[in-house]
């Protein structure tokens, strides 16, 4: 007879939850309406490149910014 090992989580703890709300502390969201494809198009270009869809959109918004700095 096989012995199962017990998970070691012990669940969702104070720490954790607490760490949790001290990490989220230092951000913020940036909310972004568009359509169900489009979103599906991003996110699928973002994980062609191995990024996720956060990063794909800053890393957007970012060289975007540079570049229409430099244009100025």
């Amino acid at each position: 007879m096989e012995e199962t090992k017990k998970s070691s989580y012990n669940g969702y703890s104070d720490a954790r939850k607490e760490a949790n709300k001290r990490y989220m502390e230092k951000f913020v969201e940036l909310k972004v309406r568009t359509t169900p494809e489009h979103r599906d198009a991003v996110k699928a270009h973002a994980a062609e490149k191995g990024e996720s869809t956060n990063a794909f959109v800053i890393r957007a918004i970012d060289e975007t910014m540079v570049r229409d700095t430099q244009k100025e």
